[in-house]
């Protein structure tokens, strides 16, 4: 058993008044953790111990279907500068360089680390599949540090990495670690869901978060209660409720018509008496879509139309256009491409750039320059099929009614480029989604060829063929779901942690160190618990009994044994933290009543 009163556990009465969300705040009163600098934190005895338990609790599930590695942490940019993600990663990446001047980064991924290990040592079919794994500090030049262990730029994270020769192979070890990851989140008492993701910079075919519904959460979930459909709203998908279309006026032609002071699209709604859904928006921007050979930026005009009433989602747009980054335009680059100010932009009049590539997943635009007065012309799956709608006419004051997608403007691509709104209906089912706050505890990803072929891996196949093995990348942000607990788990005392996650199992608490029969009685108790394989805490400090219980509730500690004043009747109280309800029961059979109960 561990005495409290030789512990360094440093609770606090308040949380720092920049401690905002709830596992933050009491991660710092519990003593759980100490910040050093912005998003780096120290984890002090009791964080620790948590820590270390969900770490061996994703090492026992990961060791049934992989490998256990430790990569470095530091890597020289040769490999990344390979994969191409040494220019991707942009300001993310923390760099150095040595004595020599060679290049290194810390280690936010280790895709290539783990890519350069398979080049080298696999030859053969006969040697794959191969799933290795490792639990290994990460680091993230994060531009905004915050919520505790959130949004930090030194992390700890479990990463997984398979290798396959084919297809088939590569949805076998994504559902193994879809399994395993399940029984881990489970082992961990979270409250979770799998939803459909974006990719993001590691590329891929398909992927998956495991998420956790709290207000703490910087993600957007859209989750359907009768079938269970859940993506995050990079993924999101919605069936739109029918919308009654305006009736033409004059010719049914593009009329148009002086409006001024209707920048906004309330405005407009509002003069043309229609609803927004009925007005065309234009978000105009920059895309970087790569560099020239000489390594200068390429960046393209990129028109996005949608709905009055819906918003872009700028992870979806990239996806679609195949760019990396984008912006908005300036006023001088609305004049150039769009020939009209801010508030009045609409497609009639564009030059719509074709797609260079038809038949490959996605358009890739930035081959070259555009020609004269072209333009990439984005059009939202919501504006297929419409007509009769309001657009703006590219000058001051004016926009074009009567206006109909495919009539009277073309575009580059039509795609899902909006964000999903709570009420629209599940894409499954019809049924109205949820649109919630939620923090990511892990992600699997199929990653394909994209990294094995860009740093020449290869095997040999059954027929002696040099063939690309397939791969597949799994993590777990071993701090988040800490975290994820705290938030789930929480009241105006403190926390519990599932006893799984938990520093201690239980905390016996006496209530007067000074009498020596309750303390006999309590050491006594925490003994018979240990014996049964409880991790015990006996609270043995000389400190008031209403000191002790706060300190209890706030520690994230599961069960608490008062050993008080009904000791005297040969009786103890036990503590729920998570209901706060109580129970007296003997204290002769305490340790062995209480095994039962968990049993």
């Amino acid at each position: 058993m561990h005495y409290w009163s030789r512990l360094f556990v440093p609770t606090l009465r308040e949380a720092p008044s920049d401690a905002e969300v709830a596992s933050h705040k009491f991660l710092l009163r519990s003593g759980y953790i100490r910040q050093l600098g912005a998003g780096i934190y120290s984890y002090l005895f009791m964080g620790q111990r948590s820590i270390n338990k969900i770490i061996a609790i994703v090492r026992e599930e990961m060791d049934k279907i992989g490998q256990e590695f430790l990569l470095p942490a530091i890597h020289p940019s040769e490999i990344w500068e390979q994969s191409g993600r040494w220019t991707a990663m942009g300001q993310n990446m923390f760099r150095l360089q040595d004595r020599k001047g060679a290049w290194l980064c810390l280690g936010m991924t280790h895709e290539e680390v783990m890519t350069d290990i398979a080049r080298k040592e696999l030859r053969s079919y006969k040697q794959l599949p191969q799933i290795w794994y490792q639990i290994q500090t990460k680091f993230r030049d994060e531009p905004r540090p915050k919520s505790g262990l959130l949004r930090v730029r030194q992390f700890i994270m479990k990463d997984s990495y398979s290798f396959d020769i084919d297809a088939a192979g590569l949805d076998k070890s994504y559902d193994l670690h879809d399994t395993a990851y399940r029984a881990i989140f489970t082992r961990c008492g979270l409250d979770f869901v799998a939803v459909e993701a974006h990719s993001g910079a590691m590329g891929g075919s398909q992927s998956q978060e495991f998420m956790v519904y709290t207000d703490a959460g910087e993600d957007l979930i859209a989750s359907c209660a009768q079938c269970h459909y859940a993506a995050n709203m990079e993924k999101a998908t919605s069936r739109l409720a029918p919308v009654e279309e305006m009736a033409p006026t004059g010719d049914g032609k593009p009329e148009l018509v002086h409006t001024p002071n209707t920048a906004a699209i309330s405005d407009v709604a509002e003069f043309f008496q229609i609803s927004p859904a009925s007005d065309i928006k234009c978000v105009a921007y920059m895309a970087k879509c790569g560099y020239s050979n000489d390594g200068v930026e390429i960046w393209e005009p990129v028109a996005a139309f949608l709905r009055g009433d819906h918003f872009v989602n700028e992870t979806k747009l990239l996806t679609s256009i195949g760019a990396s980054e984008v912006r908005p335009m300036v006023t001088e680059e609305l004049e150039k491409y769009m020939h009209g100010p801010a508030g009045y932009l609409g497609p009639i009049g564009l030059k719509p750039k074709e797609v260079q590539n038809p038949g490959s997943e996605l358009p890739a635009f930035s081959s070259g320059k555009n020609k004269d007065g072209e333009i990439v012309v984005i059009l939202d799956h919501g504006l297929e099929g419409r007509k009769n709608l309001v657009c703006g006419a590219n000058q001051i004051d004016y926009h074009f009614r009567n206006v109909t997608p495919g009539r009277d403007f073309t575009w580059t691509l039509a795609a899902d480029i909006r964000d999903v709104v709570e009420g629209e209906g599940c894409p499954q089912c019809g049924q109205p989604l949820k649109v919630a706050k939620a923090v990511e505890i892990g992600h699997i990803f199929k990653l394909g060829y994209k990294y094995a072929k860009s740093m020449g891996a290869s095997v040999l196949d059954a027929n002696g063929k040099e063939v690309t093995p397939i791969m597949g990348s799994y993590g777990i942000g071993i701090e988040r779901i800490l975290t994820a607990s705290i938030e789930q788990n929480n009241d105006t005392n403190g926390f519990w942690l599932p006893r799984t996650i938990a520093p201690f199992d239980v905390v016996v608490t006496i209530t007067n160190i000074s009498d020596e029969s309750l303390r006999a009685a309590g050491e006594k108790l925490a003994s018979q618990l240990e014996a049964l394989g409880f991790d015990v805490l006996l609270d043995d400090r000389d400190e008031r009994a209403g000191v002790k219980f706060k300190d209890a509730d706030l520690i994230g500690i599961p069960y608490r044994f008062t050993v008080g004043k009904k000791t005297a009747e040969g009786k103890v109280e036990l503590v729920t933290r998570s209901s706060l309800s109580t129970q007296e029961l003997p204290l002769a059979d305490a340790a062995a009543a209480f095994a039962a109960l968990l049993a």
